[in-house]
């Protein structure tokens, strides 16, 4: 893949209007064919675990020495445990099940990798590693005003990201590491030259390097050790700007392209760092729910914003499932089911509840064997689950039985170790068919409103406490406790009571029925003092 050659992620600076612009070009350039089948993005991200860790270590130890590094190294050494819970926080959220679903670019400079991928490697060249929130929501929006990105997408951008950076962090430190070694050999070879070391000099001692092809931090090593020598009494300094001229370029435009690369490195891994340390407490639920294009085409046609997180994502989970099973689109999807709604039902009706089949209908959805099955099942529920639980409890009892037969044992002696041990069996049984319930049918949250403003006006409610009154002590427990739920919940129109009644007794009335009756009052009368009446009586 073209996304794992070498050299830094970087490219023109561009600004927030320039990168929309180049969203919108790449979102036209490039097709995408299909899903993900290999695995290679997955190697790639453990292989970048083990060279930064080995980049760490060895710059580790030159700063543990007290010898000069540059300001890059020293932000990577001093940062790396930001690196390690990113890359651990990548191999947890990026399964190869999830991956494989990703569609992926069939062809440009990221074929084969998840169009998301290249989206944040785009990104990520043209802001110098740096993270901006703003500038990124902007990048999203406009590549879909092009292509729309699946639901998948737009909750993988933020692993897209780090991987990325990540995978520019592995280039960067890889280049100082190398540069490193590179200036070491040369300053080794200056050292022979000049007879700096523990041997005599060696003029010629350049002539080991033979063909070899200069990197630029061993050129320019050389160039600056060999700066004052005399031409002549050295001819390694005329060799190496006779093999510089053969590449188009001298010692002194290297040494000056390659401060300026050493500069470049520097605010590139800071940059990382940084991004990395800020997109750990960035808010990705709202960034995801801001550029989501079903989730404004439902906020503008129903009140779908007014749902709580976990309605919302049940919402886009079932879009989700039916584009896959209808070939649709998931905005297609969206649109059906609030056509299906006409304004005055919440399409979750459609998406997750009763009226599912209907929308399922209209979209030519192709149930896959398993939902079929599982539906079955939960046809007829109680006697599902009453049959699996016979046929486990059999199963139980009949193996050991029939061993037990096989060796002798008469038939009365097994009918009553049978009766034994059916208890045991069938609750074994119970709680393997409970378990495998739990694993196909986990527990599922109830649709509701997020009311983040408290309860309007419109929905006013009153919360019922049901007590018995059997003491003046107990009632004043009571009381305080409704007072501290007043106290947690005071923001709309919520409100509090006690439903309360007396204890057995042999008679209609009881002697001490209307002092508790009156105590009951007098606390409920003193929170209202306190807190204020509500609204409306």
């Amino acid at each position: 893949m073209s996304l794992f050659v070498s050299g830094p992620i970087r490219a023109d600076l561009l600004s927030a209007e320039r990168l929309e612009l180049k969203a919108e070009s790449i979102a036209r350039d490039r097709v995408v064919e299909g899903k993900v089948v290999d695995a290679s993005l997955l190697g790639r991200v453990r292989d970048n675990g083990r060279v930064l860790l080995r980049c760490y270590r060895a710059l580790a130890a030159v700063i543990e020495e007290e010898r000069a590094t540059t300001p890059a190294a020293e932000w990577l050494v001093d940062n790396f445990h930001i690196v390690e819970d990113v890359l651990n926080e990548i191999r947890t959220a990026l399964p190869p099940g999830f991956y494989r679903q990703l569609p992926r670019l069939g062809e440009g400079p990221f074929t084969g990798s998840p169009r998301v991928v290249g989206l944040a490697s785009t990104f990520v060249a043209h802001t110098d590693s740096r993270f901006d929130s703003l500038a990124l929501q902007r990048f999203v929006l406009a590549f879909q005003r092009v292509q729309p990105l699946q639901i998948s997408e737009l909750w993988a951008v933020p692993i897209a990201l780090r991987l990325t950076l990540v995978e520019n962090l592995r280039r960067l430190a890889e280049e100082i590491v190398e540069g490193r070694a590179d200036r070491l050999a040369a300053d080794r070879l200056a050292d022979i030259l000049l007879g700096q070391g523990e041997g005599p000099p060696d003029p010629l001692a350049f002539r080991s390097v033979g063909d070899q092809v200069l990197s630029t931090p061993f050129a320019v090593q050389l160039a600056q050790r060999l700066r004052d020598q005399d031409p002549d009494a050295t001819p390694a300094a005329r060799w190496l700007e006779e093999r510089l001229a053969t590449v188009g370029t001298s010692s002194q435009e290297l040494v000056r392209a390659e401060h300026q690369r050493q500069g470049a490195a520097n605010v590139s891994v800071r940059n990382v760092i940084t991004s990395l340390r800020v997109m750990g407490t960035f808010d990705w639920h709202e960034f995801f729910e801001s550029v989501s294009l079903v989730d404004r085409v439902l906020r503008e046609e129903s009140a779908f914003g007014a749902m709580d997180f976990a309605t919302r994502d049940r919402y886009r989970h079932g879009i989700e499932d039916l584009a896959r099973g209808s070939g649709r689109t998931e905005m297609d999807v969206a649109r059906q089911a609030l056509a299906l709604a006409e304004g005055r039902e919440d399409p979750g009706h459609y998406l997750i509840s009763k009226g599912r089949p209907r929308l399922e209908e209209s979209l030519d959805y192709r149930t896959s064997v398993r939902q079929r099955l599982v539906r079955a099942y939960m046809a007829s529920a109680t006697w599902s689950y009453l049959g699996s639980t016979f046929i486990v409890t059999a199963f139980l009892l009949w193996s050991p039985l029939f061993f037990t037969h096989h060796l002798g044992v008469s038939t009365a002696l097994l009918v009553v170790l049978a009766a034994l041990a059916i208890f045991p069996a069938s609750d074994a049984a119970t709680a393997l068919i409970n378990r495998a319930m739990m694993e196909l049918l986990p527990p599922r949250p109830l649709p509701r409103l997020e009311l983040a403003r408290g309860v309007p006006p419109e929905l006013k409610a009153l919360v019922v406490v049901p007590t018995l009154l059997t003491d003046e002590t107990q009632i004043a427990e009571q009381i305080s406790r409704l007072g501290v739920h007043y106290l947690a919940n005071s923001d709309g129109a919520l409100r509090f009571a006690l439903l309360s009644d007396w204890t057995d007794a042999p008679g209609e009335q009881a002697p001490r029925d209307d002092a508790l009756l009156a105590a009951a009052r007098a606390g409920i009368d003193a929170l209202n003092r306190q807190y204020g009446a509500a609204a409306g009586g």
